[in-house]
């Protein structure tokens, strides 16, 4: 349990009366307790984000709140009269002869019948469709169409966003935006909290605890909660053990290491600024022999004036892209736009109607597209990882032990027998992860691999994919993840038509933006008197980086790596379980330098970030 300051300061004040109250639920599945005295209120026009590690019982939670599922013990408050309706991971189409007839099935007497088909038109899904012909981003908006139609007080949403396109995605942000009805949503998809998010509960180890903030702001409260935790563990004279103590206090040294990743992502991104348009202007002027000649021993794939069509549909018209070693490329379009096309076509799987596809030497690569059928439900998760009947598997080369290698993928020992079936979701994506990975590769193609995985499983894959030392070919909707991975991004732009920007998505937003603006026609001048003119005012000067900020730029790295010696340093001391029974002086000095350490190097890293990324910006206008 965290400290009682960490819950003091996020107890809401005094408001209306909740809509919904869960209260001391707690919930136990084949003798393992997955609730333990879990707290949930809801109140009118709030918009709660519900946050946990896959496994966590979020799910279960959002169950217990639409009356599916039965707690143990505990109460379950609904103010009388309260609509309320439930987004399930997988919906049930069961019994529905067509789309319009399952969506229709959802409203109330008096509920206008005629929001079912705007919904189903604005979604893009013919309402006349048999439910067990749909594909699952289909059936994922015939779903929220359900939910969406009645306008309920109350909207449970379990992962909203998963098979939905970017349009989609970015359609029903601003369709919820819009609605009056409270929310609950459990998201993997950050960007998406953070837009419709007011306060965040967080479901750990079975109890939740409240911020009243959106979810921009929880991991840094998370990880201050989990800080002092371990703080007061310590003073306790507890020894956490290390299984539980890297999977969950791990969270906050990943994040800090994320920012200078992040640092690493803007150089490689600056890098790419230059090779897109050194790439246009090369398809413009300069002959194949010469761009052969240019990518000798360093060329992955590259196509040149490729076109594709199938029928009418012309998925590409003259495309021309070259993927170098070390690269790393976001593909994003709405479904049906041929991005899995496009992949085929640059790895050479598919041949084009006309241009040249030429491939480099020496590729192994690996493809994951998460099709979890492959997985045989029955098998224990240790010889889904081995094969069957070891305890030993290859791994880059290297021979690993199970068990070692779950736990980098935040699994727990006693995980090892577990059968398949028996893992949620994301416990199966990171269960894919895992094979995959294991295989050596030198080309990596993940195709939507955030589905279902939960924050810290996306934190964990970041750093992963941030010490790969291939090249990473990325199709995701997730904006977030794309922002902080790939350093220039493919964007199909309509009727066959793809584009490069150098960055990430939101890169490639403020690009187009750009480019539409520079487009746009000039108005036409009035013909209103000149007025009179002022003195001129002298030009201004460009910023440049001032003395001291250079030279923080230029001494900050140093600072922090001898801040991170000393918080070593502190942390070695204090893993001594009977210095607090030994020396309890010796032991309150020591954490209370680490703390006035910590609180330095996430300082000095901010202030370094904010520095780079000015600079980047002053070179970039100069």
């Amino acid at each position: 349990m965290p400290c009682a300051n960490a819950i003091a300061a996020v107890k809401p004040g005094p408001m209306a009366p909740p809509l919904l109250h869960l209260t001391d639920i707690h919930l136990t599945f084949g003798g393992t307790g997955l609730l333990d005295g879990a707290e949930l209120m809801l109140r009118a026009g709030e918009r709660l984000c519900l946050i946990g590690r896959n496994g966590s019982g979020k799910s279960t939670l959002l169950k217990i709140a639409s009356g599916e599922v039965e707690p143990d013990k505990g109460r379950v408050f609904l103010q009388p009269g309260t609509t309320v309706r439930y987004l399930p991971q997988e919906p049930d189409f069961s019994g529905a002869k067509t789309v319009l007839e399952y969506v229709e099935a959802g409203l109330a007497p008096g509920d206008d019948r005629h929001r079912a088909v705007y919904l189903l038109e604005q979604l893009n899904v013919a309402g006349s469709l048999d439910p067990a012909t749909l594909s699952g981003g289909e059936a994922r908006r015939a779903a929220l169409a359900r939910v969406l139609a009645p306008e309920p007080d109350i909207l449970l949403l379990d992962e909203p966003t998963n098979h939905l396109d970017l349009p989609a995605i970015e359609w029903l942000e601003r369709e919820l935006s819009g609605l009056r009805s409270a929310l609950i949503l459990i998201s993997h998809d950050r960007r998406f909290l953070e837009t419709l998010s007011s306060s965040t509960v967080w479901l750990d180890r079975g109890r939740t605890r409240q911020l009243d903030r959106g979810f921009a702001h929880f991991e840094t409260w998370r990880d201050k909660v989990l800080e002092e935790e371990e703080l007061e563990a310590h003073k306790l004279g507890r020894k956490i053990a290390m299984e539980e103590d890297w999977l969950r206090y791990g969270v906050t040294a990943r994040r800090k290491r994320n920012v200078r990743r992040l640092a690493n992502l803007h150089a490689l991104r600056a890098e790419r600024v230059e090779k897109v348009a050194a790439n246009t202007r090369a398809r413009e002027t300069v002959t194949m022999a010469a761009a052969k000649g240019e990518a000798s021993g360093k060329l992955v794939a590259e196509m040149t004036a490729v076109s594709k069509r199938f029928g009418d549909k012309i998925i590409l018209n003259d495309f021309s892209f070259k993927l170098n070693r070390g690269d790393r490329v976001g593909i994003v379009g709405p479904n049906g736009a041929g991005k899995t096309t496009l992949i085929k076509l640059l790895l050479g799987n598919l041949n084009p109607d006309s241009g040249q596809i030429r491939l480099g030497t020496n590729l192994e690569t690996l493809t994951l597209d998460q099709r979890r059928e492959s997985l045989d439900p029955n098998t224990i998760l240790k010889d889904a990882l081995t094969g069957g009947g070891r305890d030993m598997l290859h791994v880059g080369g290297e021979q690993r032990h199970v068990i070692s290698y779950m736990k980098d993928f935040l699994f727990i020992p006693e995980q090892a027998r577990t059968p398949v079936n028996r893992l949620s979701g994301g416990e199966r994506g990171r269960l894919m992860l895992a094979r995959a990975l294991a295989r050596p590769s030198n080309l990596m193609v993940l195709d939507e691999p955030t589905n279902d995985l939960d924050l810290e499983t996306l934190d964990l894959l970041q750093e992963m994919l941030a010490d790969y030392d291939g090249t990473l070919i990325l199709v995701s909707h997730d904006r977030d993840f794309l922002d902080r991975v790939v350093a220039s991004t493919i964007g199909f732009e309509g009727n066959g038509r793809w584009l490069e920007y150098a960055g990430g998505y939101s890169d490639m937003l403020a690009q187009r933006k750009g480019a539409k603006q520079e487009e746009a026609p000039p108005q036409k001048k009035t013909s209103k008197p000149a007025p009179v003119s002022a003195p001129s005012a002298p030009a201004t000067k460009k910023r440049k980086l001032s003395f001291n900020e250079k030279h923080a730029l230029e001494t900050l790295p140093s600072e922090m790596e001898r801040l991170e010696s000393e918080i070593a340093t502190h942390n070695s001391t204090l893993a001594d379980a009977d210095l607090f029974t030994r020396d309890p002086e010796l032991f309150q000095k020591t954490a209370d330098a680490l703390s006035a350490a910590e609180a330095a190097l996430a300082a000095a890293e901010e202030r370094w970030l904010e520095l780079e990324m000015l600079r980047e910006e002053l070179e970039a206008s100069s």
